[in-house]
């Protein structure tokens, strides 16, 4: 399959017709929060206006989805064990929420290694029957990345604290990714299975110069699909990068390898 057919597999995916009334993927009035910790070595409280909400929170940890109302909260990381959050290590920083909306906050290192933070929008609009939504965040400090299909770069230099996402089919696919540059493949593909009305997210978080890059993964409902409903696209922290939805199953099959190793490898689908 070359370039010009994936792309144009890709631009169905991106039509929204809203046909059949979907179930909410959120509580009616609500929205919802999950919190990841991706600055390692650092154990944590988190607090929430000033209530310690998740206590001894270790790198590598996702809280939540917590049920919230709409509205805007103060949130500070402290040492874990603080007796309140008077001296954070990160924040104190205002999350506003919308009502039906899914939001992730990352506490990680910015691309020079510094603790910061951002809060990620989760696309839980409607996906066709049979397929899944593929989300992919780099929240590591380590260089930006280049996508590979077939030869050719589909997605060029995803960097911290970027995202990228789209629809494919539920299945298994094999891919991956390179540093921005790279063209020697050196690692071959991973197997990676996305489900049918699942938002699957992908996190890369630590740091490439200390060594202890891993990878995070979050799973989130979307509304109920529709055989004859097809909704889907991009909303949140980045912006929207057109990317081939067989290139993002790549940056999920070996992310948090290549930002370490700088590996390039084929992509195809099973």
């Amino acid at each position: 399959m070359r370039k010009s057919a994936i792309a144009g597999a890709a631009a169905g995916t991106l039509i929204a017709a809203g046909i059949a009334a979907p179930a909410l993927a959120v509580e009616d009035g609500m929205a919802e929060l999950s919190v990841l910790h991706g600055i390692p070595d650092t154990p944590v409280d988190v607090y929430v206006n000033g209530e310690n909400t998740v206590d001894d929170f270790q790198p590598g940890d996702l809280a939540g989805p917590l049920d919230l109302a709409p509205g805007t909260y103060s949130v500070a990381l402290t040492a874990a064990d603080a007796e309140d959050d008077s001296a954070p290590v990160l924040g104190p920083i205002d999350l506003t929420l919308e009502e039906g909306t899914s939001y992730t906050a990352v506490a990680h290192l910015d691309a020079d290694g510094e603790p910061t933070a951002n809060l990620f929008t989760n696309d839980i609009s409607e996906t066709a029957a049979g397929e899944g939504r593929l989300t992919v965040r780099h929240t590591a400090a380590a260089p930006a990345v280049d996508v590979w299909v077939d030869g050719d770069v589909l997605f060029e230099n995803l960097s911290n604290p970027d995202e990228v996402m789209g629809d494919v089919p539920a299945g298994t696919y094999e891919a991956a990714v390179s540093l921005t540059g790279e063209t020697d493949p050196v690692i071959g593909p991973t197997d990676v299975e996305i489900s049918d009305g699942v938002n699957t997210i992908v996190y890369a978080w630590g740091s490439a110069e200390a060594g202890n890059l891993a990878v995070a993964v979050q799973t989130v409902d979307t509304h109920a699909s529709s055989p004859s409903g097809v909704q889907a696209g991009t909303q949140g922290f980045a912006a929207d990068n057109g990317t081939s939805t067989v290139a993002i199953a790549a940056v999920i099959a070996a992310f948090g390898l290549v930002l370490a190793t700088g590996t390039v490898i084929a992509v195809r689908r099973r």
